[in-house]
């Protein structure tokens, strides 16, 4: 189930009731099962906070209390258990109906909401959405191309992709590929500037730094050294890049420096002879992309649809 709050209003009986609200109902019983409003939180992807105040809403609600709190723990009260064995079989049928309907589901439909950041959406992506709603017509895409970070509570996303592995244990991720990255210039800069033959060399060059929203920080050029080790090396340079990675690329294209970007961005340039790879023998490293989504989230059949074509489809791209 999407752990939402839910409001249901019908007709007539919204003067005569109040709202029903399935959010604070789930919450409820994740915390009478687990016997914490913070692990409640942490199984759910919310805030301790906010698992305490819907739970203290659903009791002003009902008029009782439904939990005896302590400084440490939490118990239910007699009203308490009795209204969740009532709401635990209910939100149980309601499972059951999205297990039935998504599981018969012939033809996924409906809309998808996915996050990705800018190069993978401009290379891989976007190029590959066309083919997909050939096979899927009925499926709806909004797609938000941002290297920000999303909640997908928050903000409703139903898939991500991003680079390397999430560090949430609360999110699956499925590997799209390890991507292999290279340091390019334009022929006009390495006329210029020369061409840089070992990795001391780069103290001698402009090197295009982007800086990395989530840290503030530059990111590392991901290298090998002499004798083949991963080194990690961070330049000193005046000329940074904030949150749109291609300005990078197009900077470098324009004779502006040095940059390190993935292969497959920088391959049309390349064969177009707009970009020069250089440093070769010091490439080699890859950074790896996943497709996420939520573990304790219901897959509907387009999620699965999209997941399953994604993952098909980059296995044959290069």
């Amino acid at each position: 189930m999407h752990h939402r709050q839910i409001t249901c209003y019908t007709g007539e009986l919204m003067r005569a009731f109040d709202p029903v609200q399935l959010g604070c109902i789930e919450q409820f019983c994740k915390a009478a099962e687990l016997g914490s409003f913070t692990a409640a939180a942490e199984a759910l992807g919310l805030t301790p906070a906010s698992v305490s105040r819907s739970i203290s809403r659903l009791e002003t609600r009902l008029g009782v209390r439904l939990f005896a709190r302590t400084t440490r723990h939490i118990k239910l009260t007699n009203e308490g258990e009795l209204y969740r064995q009532e709401c635990q079989q209910a939100l149980e049928q309601i499972a059951e109906a999205e297990r039935l309907i998504t599981g018969t589901q012939k033809i996924p439909s409906g809309l998808l909401r996915l996050s990705v950041g800018t190069p993978y959406a401009h290379y891989r992506l976007l190029p590959l959405l066309p083919k997909f709603q050939s096979i899927y017509p009925q499926i709806d895409i909004e797609l938000s191309v941002s290297n920000r970070v999303i909640d997908f509570i928050d903000d409703g996303f139903d898939l991500a992709i991003r680079l390397g592995n999430p560090k949430d244990s609360r999110l699956i991720a499925h590997k799209l590929e390890d991507a292999s990255l290279g340091i390019f210039a334009s022929p006009s800069y390495l006329k210029a500037n020369g061409v840089p033959i070992a990795l001391n060399d780069l103290e001698k060059h402009d090197c295009i730094q982007f800086i990395l929203p989530s840290t503030g920080k530059p990111m590392p050029w991901n290298l090998k050294d002499n004798l083949g080790n991963d080194i990690d090396i961070t330049m000193k340079s005046g000329k940074r890049i904030y949150d749109d990675v291609l300005g990078c690329v197009n900077w470098a294209l324009a004779g502006g420096g040095l940059f390190q970007i993935y292969h497959f961005i920088a391959k049309p340039a390349v064969e177009r002879g707009e970009l020069i790879e250089v440093l070769k023998e010091s490439s080699g490293r890859t950074r790896r992309f996943s497709i996420l989504y939520p573990q304790n989230r219901h897959l509907s059949a387009r999620v699965r649809a999209f997941v399953d074509f994604l993952i098909e489809e980059i296995k044959y791209l290069k």
